[in-house]
């Protein structure tokens, strides 16, 4: 991964790789590499030595972006675990976004959006779909090279 290049960190978004740093910790160099966000700006520093064990990735390619929409076009939900306590399958659903492949993303963003119609989502629902959304969002422009509100639009088609 270069400086410039656009990355992928599990759970965060989308990021341009800003810069590698050396800082001295413990007595060791370590070397970083400076993340910023494109959603909020933010910086984040991940060990260089630390990046496949965090999951920073590329973006996915266009073609790639192709499977997105076709599970979100799905008309099945994945089906709740019968006999699982909700707190359970939350904290799945959870780790599905966290560490999770960006096709098992779509698959929570698409279940929340189609469960809504259904229910009221409770808080900690509404805050996974949004979390999904943003995190889905960032990742289909990168790939798409187009705009975060035309990507929006499209799932909000996709979905219906």
């Amino acid at each position: 991964m270069k400086v410039g290049e656009l990355a992928v960190y599990p759970g965060h978004g989308v990021a341009r790789i800003e810069a590698l740093q050396v800082r001295e910790i413990a007595g060791r160099q370590l070397e970083f590499l400076v993340l910023r966000k494109l959603d909020d700006e933010s910086r984040i520093l991940i060990p260089r030595d630390r990046i496949e064990e965090v999951g920073l990735r590329p973006p996915i390619e266009s073609a790639e972006a192709a499977r997105i929409w076709k599970i979100l076009k799905e008309r099945k939900r994945t089906k709740a675990r019968s006999g699982i306590a909700w707190s359970r399958q939350f904290r799945e659903l959870q780790d599905k976004l966290k560490v999770g492949t960006i096709f098992e993303t779509a698959e929570v963003l698409r279940d929340l959006l189609r469960l809504q119609h259904t229910k009221e989502l409770s808080f900690g629902e509404r805050k996974l779909l949004e979390n999904a959304r943003s995190l889905l969002v960032q990742e289909l422009a990168a790939a798409e090279n187009t705009g975060t509100e035309e990507i929006e639009a499209s799932i909000r088609a996709a979905v219906k």
